[in-house]
């Protein structure tokens, strides 16, 4: 059983069941699926922060889900009782990417830079808006949406929870709330 202190990594999240004999779908949140077959002990985070040791016997992708079969889930109750349990492994275990590249739940605290001025923290990444993900970085109460492109980032130092980028001029101020004289021209007046 895992200790206490273990940091866990989430990379599947069981949606539902999927069979007669105990099978689960299960959403993916990794890119590298293809892991499961050499993951063969995967710990289960229940809603209510228990803790349950799952053994895969068999896996296999359908349907957008990635099926999971556990030994000793043996029929539609049992896999009912894992709705909604994440999925997760050692964060020792995670795979190793190539360099400048960033697991995104390493992305999600650091400070981002415009330069040498600090933008602010950042708060979730969202991979529907494009070729480049986009963080969603905030500061007090404004919240900045910055492309994590290549070709804006200076330096992403991990350990440090820093990323430095040279962004675009004017693109912070692109959701910057109104001025005065632009509600005025905006009123027509």
């Amino acid at each position: 059983m895992p200790s206490d202190s273990e940091e866990f990594i989430t990379v599947a999240r069981v949606a539902k069941t999927q069979g007669r004999h105990g099978e689960v779908a299960a959403d993916l949140y990794t890119d590298f699926p293809e892991k499961f077959a050499e993951r063969t002990h995967l710990s289960g985070l229940a809603k209510d922060g228990s803790r349950k040791s799952l053994e895969v016997t068999d896996h296999w992708p359908h349907k957008g889900f990635m099926v999971f079969k556990f030994a000793g889930v043996d029929d539609m109750d049992a896999a009912e009782s894992l709705i909604g349990y994440e999925l997760q492994i050692p964060a020792a275990e995670r795979a190793e990417l190539e360099p400048g590249a960033a697991y995104v739940s390493d992305l999600i605290g650091c400070a981002v830079f415009d330069r040498s001025k600090q933008v602010g923290t950042v708060k979730d990444v969202d991979f529907t808006s494009g070729s480049a993900p986009i963080l969603l970085v905030v500061d007090g109460k404004r919240e900045h949406m910055v492309p994590f492109a290549e070709s804006f980032i200076r330096k992403l130092d991990v350990p440090a929870k820093k990323i430095e980028m040279q962004l675009p001029e004017g693109l912070l101020e692109l959701d910057a709330p109104l001025s005065a004289d632009e509600k005025k021209q905006q009123q027509g007046q």
